[in-house]
């Protein structure tokens, strides 16, 4: 019956493991050791130490991913100009249909001249970027 009593009260809270680790070692490492566990922890990127050891001593494979922040912020900041790009082409759309909507057919070519002069300047302003990217990924990120 005291049994009984037992498989009732464990109903609630979490469930136990079907395999429970219950067999604990322990390693002790030298000061130059423990830099070099402690070093190939963080590139592992890791939360728990315990998982990195068995991971290293059962051969399961460790990835390690090195993220460079120069390059995060370049593709961050190359996005919000993309994005800034678009903009500008929804807004020169928005121009061109004003333009002759609201003003005769002489002053809207008028201002479209203008307009196109600076949209070339826009254009090769364009092409230098795509070069100054494609630099970038040719000498950081190809390896």
């Amino acid at each position: 019956m005291n049994d009984n009593n037992k498989k009732q009260l464990k109903k609630t809270g979490r469930r136990p493991k079907e395999d429970p680790a219950t067999i604990r070692y322990t390693i002790s490492f030298n000061e130059q050791e423990h830099a070099r566990f402690l070093a190939l922890f963080d590139k592992s990127g890791m939360q728990v130490k315990a998982h990195f050891i068995t991971s290293c001593i059962f051969d399961k494979t460790i990835k390690t991913i090195q993220i460079d922040k120069g390059t995060v912020d370049f593709y961050m900041r190359l996005t919000s100009f993309h994005s800034q790009f678009r903009s500008i082409g929804i807004n020169y759309n928005q121009v061109v249909k004003l333009l002759y909507k609201n003003f005769s057919e002489k002053k809207a070519a008028a201002f479209l001249y203008k307009l196109e002069k600076q949209t070339a300047e826009m254009a090769m302003l364009c092409q230098k970027i795509i070069q100054i990217s494609e630099e970038f990924e040719a000498k950081h990120l190809k390896k």
